[in-house]
């Protein structure tokens, strides 16, 4: 029986709280708790009894949740939020309250963003909201500090008055352990663009750009890059190999690895060094900057994928989203990275400010034009607590009026920004329409099959073209209902 318990809460099934986006990921993956597995191990190390649990990542229901509240018994609740699940995750917070009479508190980006909004829909089932960087508030909560003399809080006093307590430095990365992995499964873990099983690493914290639909910098982490030493993070590599033994691959999820030359040197000569480049594969987010001399040690190190985000096809746009990119600079990149055989995957977007038909069919033709090996395109989505979001607020061009409908009717992500020139609809259909002339293209369905290597990579392919049907027939039903109901007159 512990007495902290920390709960990655349900919602529907494979729904993904760790990503960027809050949602049924349109590839059906599920991504580590990394974030909130330190966060555990920072408690247990300060000896507090404690237990996680990733009822998200394990497709729980109600009744488990309560199964494990009435054996557990906890004096304390802790929860991961999220913006379209949060009337969800303050029930589970009720639960609690009601089968074990735990004090709660949620943690996450929402929650950072809205405390007042969160405290006041919970109606007395949520105790605290942590706001931003929760580590160590979490610790001191938890070992019994004053509520009102600990940093980095929201609640409210006894005379129902709203108390935010001040706020808390940025930890220094380098004191922070590696992610309590005991609580999970590594298997539990999908991703078609990953070897598996893998796992995520978390080689710092922060983000030095600006760009303005991105939570993490503004809301959690800031926008100071603080990297941990690169031993740490070999030795982190090692620790993962030594809890999961069949482990294929490391992905660094870290925002900006490669935006800082002497921490990318570093990792790689520690990892070549140690001889991991023999024993694991690993891969990165990656800004389209990097140099071709610092790809070739990547390369010989044992880095695998390159996660990038290019994110628009106009170079209005990316300055309109504050990037700080551009399209000639992230075109040399592509090229240099395919010829020294990196896997790539792009990460783009339809909706930023300005966006027209034009610049949006400009987007989709990039990606067609780079040789890459798998793309992700996305809604741009105006996070409460971003620069976008009270940008579009202000403008009008914010759809949503309550949380839920930052998801479709199949929990997937969906279109929050709608414009004169190019409404909502129009962005969701011109999504559809980018994935499905990049991925049926002869080409790149031969470039994608010739890139098998084995039994591993023909499941992880599976899952991968299973999980494209399924997202793309869920559309198609919905286009068929949409057109019923209108010869119906029925509202859309």
């Amino acid at each position: 029986m512990a007495d902290v318990l920390i709960l990655n809460p349900p919602f529907v099934d494979d729904f993904v709280r760790s990503a960027r986006w809050d949602a049924r990921s349109r590839g059906r993956v599920q991504r580590h708790p990394d974030y909130i597995c330190v966060a555990t191990a920072v408690q247990r190390d300060a000896g507090i009894d404690i237990r996680f649990v990733d009822a998200a990542a394990q497709n729980w229901r109600k009744e488990d949740v309560k199964a494990l509240l009435e054996d557990e018994r906890p004096s304390w609740v802790a929860m991961h939020a999220s913006t379209p699940a949060i009337d969800n995750d303050i029930a589970y917070c009720r639960l609690a309250k009601e089968t074990c009479g735990a004090k709660t508190v949620l943690v996450g980006q929402h929650v950072t963003a809205e405390p007042a909004d969160t405290i006041a829909r919970a109606a007395g089932a949520v105790d605290f909201v942590a706001l931003g960087e929760y580590d160590y508030t979490l610790r001191d909560l938890f070992l019994g500090n004053d509520p009102a003399e600990t940093p980095g809080l929201f609640f409210l006093d006894d005379l129902g008055n709203e108390v935010r307590t001040g706020s808390r430095p940025f930890i220094d990365v380098n004191d922070l352990p590696f992610p309590a992995w005991e609580f999970i499964e590594a298997d539990w873990y999908h991703d078609g663009g990953k070897l598996h099983p893998f796992i995520t690493l978390l080689s710092g914290r922060g983000c030095f750009a600006r760009c303005t639909f991105c939570r993490d910098p503004q809301l959690m982490y800031g926008h100071e890059n603080r990297y941990r030493d690169p031993r740490l993070v070999v030795d982190e590599i090692e620790y993962d190999l030594s809890l999961f033994p069949d482990l294929r691959e490391v992905m660094i999820e870290t925002d900006t690895f490669t935006a800082n030359r002497e921490h990318v040197e570093g990792v790689c000569r520690e990892i070549l060094k140690r001889r991991l480049d023999a024993k694991i594969r690993w891969s990165v987010n990656a800004r389209s900057d990097v140099k071709p001399d610092l790809l070739k040690l990547m390369k010989r190190a044992g880095c695998r994928m390159l996660m990038v985000g290019y994110e628009f096809g106009t170079q209005r746009a990316l300055d309109n989203v504050k990037k700080g990119m551009n399209l000639r600079r992230a075109t040399e990149f592509t090229k240099n990275a395919a010829e020294l055989d990196f896997t790539i995957h792009g990460c783009f977007m339809i909706g930023a400010p300005g966006e027209t038909e034009e610049s949006a069919r400009a987007t989709i033709d990039f990606a067609k034009s780079l040789p890459l090996d798998t793309v992700q395109i996305s809604g741009v989505a105006a996070y409460p607590g971003t620069e976008i979001y009270r940008w579009a607020k202000e403008e009008g061009y914010l759809l949503p009026r309550d949380w839920k409908e930052y998801l479709d009717e199949n929990q997937e992500q969906v279109t929050v920004l709608d414009y004169p020139q190019l409404p909502k609809k129009r962005i969701d259909e011109l999504i559809d329409t980018g994935l499905r002339e990049f991925y049926l293209r002869p080409k790149q369905m031969a470039r994608m099959a010739g890139a098998v290597r084995g039994v591993g990579d023909v499941k992880r392919k599976l899952h991968g073209v299973k999980s494209f049907i399924d997202y793309m027939g869920g559309n198609a039903r919905k286009r068929g209902k949409a057109k019923i109901d209108r010869k119906e007159g029925k509202k859309e």
